[in-house]
């Protein structure tokens, strides 16, 4: 288990701690209390899975972003044979916030790019806490695009908290290079499948997050900005992350029913983090499943549905009231009707004008000027 315990996991961290008090007890004593040590275990997974399935938005936040669930290089390790690295974008330098490259997955030969984040400092420095800079997208692109040229689907999987938002990424044009990838990914001839293993974070994630399926891990999120961030425009007060994760409609059940993720890939009771070869294989499964349903699919057909997929995004309106028909006529009716008002019409000016010429000539003759 892991060493690391959030706020919620207070009460398993506790039944552990007593059972692990039971164990030393149990052997120090040499007493048989195996049947307590049972009953213990069994409590602690029924308070962990009692604990997980009621988890809020804002605690499934938390878990996304525990620093001992698994990142992009625990996956390729897992399930991955002969996963091949590929650096730099060939304009500035390698960014270490995004890797990929060939790699098989099953007998599937793919392209698998990922953000990365690090475990402890040093690492951590290194990908840039998983925060990318422009070269970052620029090497996905071109590993994409390289893909592509070898009809080799992509896989790309996001655990980013954002695209690093500092003046040397402004300097070499964070904005660009992330507005191109999106342009260009809509082009891309190839199957594209995108999994959101942890946090999906605003552009950054957005920035290899085009693809024909959007598959979230159950305890991950996706949204435009951090809850902290809504929490801070919203009510001047980061505290409020909980209320905003929550307005925020960004876990991978609001995503479902949404609309903008096609399949919430479930996670072992306890999280990603409590067993990282059963998730690995969780995910190794979808993968696979989704790039058997997308491999015969012609390319121009791939296209025209990955468009129209991320154009219906977003859409919401209500249907305008529907307004009472008018009385329907007989058109002998409308002609009557029309003939009857044209000859009013003609009457009343006749009758105006004669009116008029007969007003002139009863005027005094004196009475015209001079």
């Amino acid at each position: 288990m892991s060493s690391f315990t959030l706020p919620f996991e207070k009460p398993i961290a506790e039944l552990e701690s007593k059972l692990k008090e039971l164990r030393s007890f149990s052997e120090g004593q040499d007493i048989d209390v195996s049947a307590d040590i049972d009953r213990m275990q069994n409590t602690i997974e029924e308070t962990r899975e009692r604990i997980y399935k009621n988890l809020t938005a804002w605690q499934k936040v938390q878990v996304a972003r525990h620093p001992l669930r698994p990142y992009t290089k625990d996956y390729l390790k897992e399930f991955t044979s002969d996963f091949t690295e590929l650096h730099g974008d060939r304009i500035h330098r390698d960014d270490r916030a995004i890797i990929g490259g060939f790699a098989t997955i099953g007998e599937q030969r793919v392209m698998v790019i990922g953000t990365q984040k690090g475990r402890d400092t040093k690492s951590n420095l290194e990908c840039n806490f998983g925060c990318a800079h422009p070269e970052g997208y620029r090497k996905a692109l071109r590993l994409m695009q390289l893909a592509a040229r070898f009809n080799v689907p992509i896989i790309t999987l996001i655990d980013t908290p954002g695209a690093f938002p500092g003046i040397e990424s402004e300097e070499r044009h964070i904005a660009e290079a992330i507005a191109v990838n999106l342009r260009e990914m809509f082009t891309l001839p190839v199957p594209i499948i995108v999994a959101v293993i942890g946090e999906g974070g605003s552009g950054g994630a957005l920035g290899i997050g085009i693809g024909d399926r959007v598959l979230i891990l159950e305890n991950a999120y996706y949204s435009v900005i951090s809850p902290e961030g809504c929490a801070a425009i919203l009510w001047k007060d980061r505290t409020y992350a909980d209320k905003a994760a929550e307005a925020l409609k960004l876990t991978a059940g609001d995503l479902l029913e949404m609309g903008l993720a096609d399949e919430i890939i479930p996670e072992p009771v306890g999280g990603a983090h409590a067993d990282p070869k059963a998730m690995a294989g969780l995910l190794k499964d979808a993968l696979l499943k989704h790039l058997g349903e997308l491999k015969d699919v012609p390319a121009d057909q791939l296209l025209e549905q990955r468009y129209r997929k991320f154009r219906n995004m977003g859409v919401y309106g209500e249907d305008p009231p529907e307004e009472p028909p008018l009385p329907e006529q007989e058109p002998s009716e409308k002609a009557d009707a029309a003939s009857g008002d044209s000859s009013t019409k003609r009457t009343e000016t006749e009758d105006t004008a004669e009116s008029g010429k007969e007003s002139e000539a009863e005027k005094p003759k004196d009475s015209e000027p001079a």
